[in-house]
């Protein structure tokens, strides 16, 4: 089947089987900040936002992605090339250690940033619980999102 989706705002098409995973079609298109983790949906190191919902991408048929649009890590920084306020968050509150969950934490904190300027505590938590990490215990990638949150408000405030 040939795949036409939008993929960090390029239009893009691919040929690909529909039983291929969402996850198999980005890694083999050099989207390496998508990680392969459990496979099976569980661990959320896989995330990608499609229409800007958060999905694990190894159990999204490219089949069910057909015109749609996906975020990828490598899609958040700003367009000059900057990092987004939730990456420099991260870099800034040691949020990332190993790296290997951080793609999957920022996406699921920007979908909720972008539904929810403001969030509690509990609102970062629970955005967040759908990607384990096994190195941070949450605590600094907490903060990270509460910081990126208040950046976003007053760089909102200023415009």
């Amino acid at each position: 089947m040939n795949l036409h989706v939008t993929i960090n705002e390029e239009p893009k098409e691919f040929v690909c089987q529909p039983t291929d995973t969402l996850l198999d079609v980005l890694r083999r298109e050099g989207y390496s900040g998508v990680k392969v983790g459990c496979s099976n949906g569980d661990c959320g190191i896989c995330a990608v936002l499609l229409n800007g919902r958060t999905v694990n991408s190894c159990v999204v048929l490219v089949a069910h992605c057909q015109g749609k649009k996906i975020t990828t890590i490598e899609g958040v920084a700003n367009k000059d090339g900057t990092m987004h306020p939730i990456q420099k968050a991260f870099l800034d509150e040691g949020g990332a250690q190993c790296g290997f969950c951080t793609p999957g934490l920022i996406l699921s904190a920007k979908e909720m940033l972008d539904e929810n300027p403001n969030p509690s505590e509990a609102d970062v938590k629970e955005a967040l619980s759908g990607v384990i990490c096994r190195c941070t215990g949450y605590v600094k990638p907490i903060a990270a999102v509460l910081k990126a949150a208040a950046e976003l408000r007053s760089n909102a405030a200023k415009a």
